[in-house]
């Protein structure tokens, strides 16, 4: 297997972990953070009810009562890992988390960078939420600190971006991604496999698609069925169908191969949501998920970018 040495691990791509360890020279790990955001798609700016497979409750702090502060949720989400992380990225993840006036992101974005040993953001935001002055922030930010902008596509098919509700296009998306790119910031998008009415080239397309794009990261999901989502309506009405476990994994494999080597890998597949999980039910095992992709680039002695050719117009 043609390995790219710098990626210094035993897997078949480049994860986020062997990433940040070439960087820094340690283990660091993201804290989750709810800061208490909403959707432009779910507060009827440009939609309402938000994606149709998204669950609006929120993170678990959310859900339990009035939100502890970013601060608070730092030093709580610290407790869960050993004593040789020392390093951690703030990640504001719950909705879209650029949503609000610069002012506010400023102070929340301050209180996190403010904590002992955090040493950068990842903040989790939607393209259509990238004004021209949340970018400036962010750049000013990325002069001194180690900045993720995660941007939720999902696909670049329009038909399937209107479908699951997204409230925007894939020209949006192209928009903020030129905005954002060369100014110091790691972009990462968010992509999911098996969403309704898409066949494997429909997936394949939007792989090569990113893999021109100055992306620096990716996240794969499987699409989830629900409790309380619309996803979760149609799936028990019969209407639509989950994407098998056998094809899930060959699909990922395929997009793994398209991508640049030095695409940082950030996730494989979707997990959590016990309590309102339908289906699919292999999805449930993430570790088995994961073993699966590794055995499926395994037996085509393949591996990430092995099929990556690089767009020279």
């Amino acid at each position: 297997m043609a390995k790219p040495e710098f990626w210094k691990n035993n897997k078949r791509y480049y994860d986020l972990k062997s990433y940040w360890r070439n960087l820094f020279g340690c283990t660091v790990h993201k804290l989750q953070i709810d800061a208490g955001f909403t959707c432009p798609n779910r507060d009827g700016r440009v939609a309402s009810g938000g994606c149709i497979y998204c669950d609006g409750r929120g993170s678990k702090f959310r859900q339990q009562g009035p939100l502890p502060s970013v601060a608070e949720q730092i030093i709580s989400g610290k407790k869960y890992y050993k004593p040789s992380a020392s390093k951690f990225v703030a990640y504001f993840q719950t909705f879209t988390n650029t949503y609000a006036p610069v002012a506010k992101l400023r102070e929340l974005y301050n209180e996190a960078l403010s904590q002992e040993d955090v040493i950068g953001l990842s903040i989790g935001t939607r393209p259509d939420c990238l004004g021209p002055d949340v970018v400036e922030l962010l750049a000013d930010y990325a002069r001194k600190y180690h900045i993720w902008v995660e941007l939720g596509l999902q696909s670049i098919h329009d038909k399937t971006l209107k479908f699951i509700n997204r409230g925007h296009n894939y020209q949006q998306f192209l928009d903020a991604t030129n905005a954002l790119c060369g100014k110091g910031l790691n972009i990462c998008v968010h992509i999911i496999i098996g969403l309704p009415g898409e066949n494997d080239k429909d997936v394949r397309t939007t792989a090569k698609a990113l893999a021109d794009l100055p992306v620096n990261g990716i996240k794969i999901h499987s699409l989830l069925a629900l409790d309380g989502t619309a996803m979760g309506e149609m799936y028990k009405k019969g209407s639509i169908s989950m994407i098998s476990k056998e094809k899930y994994v060959s699909l990922t494999a395929d997009v793994l191969e398209v991508l640049p080597p030095r695409m940082v890998i950030q996730r494989l597949t979707a997990d959590g949501y016990r309590d309102i999980f339908l289906a699919p039910a292999w999805a449930g095992n993430k570790l088995d998920v994961l073993n699966a992709i590794g055995k499926e680039l395994e037996s085509r002695d393949s591996y990430q970018g092995k099929h990556y050719i690089k767009d020279t117009k």
